[in-house]
This record gives C-alpha cells, sequence and structure tokens, in this order.
C-alpha cells in the first residue's frame, strides 16, 4: 500500500471518530445534571456568602494601605 493510500484511510478513519456522535440519552443526562445541582445547592449554601466576605477584606484598597 502506497503512502496517498495510507493516507486517505488515515483520514478517512479521523475524520469519521471526529463526527462520530453516540446516542445520548438526555433524560439521563438531565437526572445526572438535576442530582449534582441538589447536592452542590444544600452543601454550599451559607458557606459561598462568607467565602465573598474573606475574599472582599484582602481586595479592599483601605487593606492594601495597612
Amino acid at each position: 500500500m502506497g503512502r496517498g493510500r495510507q493516507k486517505a484511510k488515515h483520514t478517512k478513519v479521523a475524520r469519521d471518530l471526529k463526527y462520530y456522535s453516540p446516542p445520548t440519552d438526555l433524560t439521563a443526562l438531565q437526572r445526572e445534571l438535576q442530582s449534582q445541582r441538589g447536592e452542590a445547592s444544600s452543601a454550599d449554601g451559607d458557606d459561598r456568602a462568607e467565602d465573598s466576605d474573606d475574599w472582599a477584606d484582602e481586595d479592599a484598597p483601605s487593606a492594601r494601605r495597612r
């Protein structure tokens, strides 16, 4: 097999892999995303406000002058 034929074969395989899209189970994806969103909101509910206050103090212009 010559280089041209070999390259064409590799190009075809690469193109097939690039544009291949397996069937997606959208309902399973939706369930997974909803379960992750529920876990994140219950775990990070009040922590975000505390974390943002810490960062705000460090970035404040008055904190730099001290």
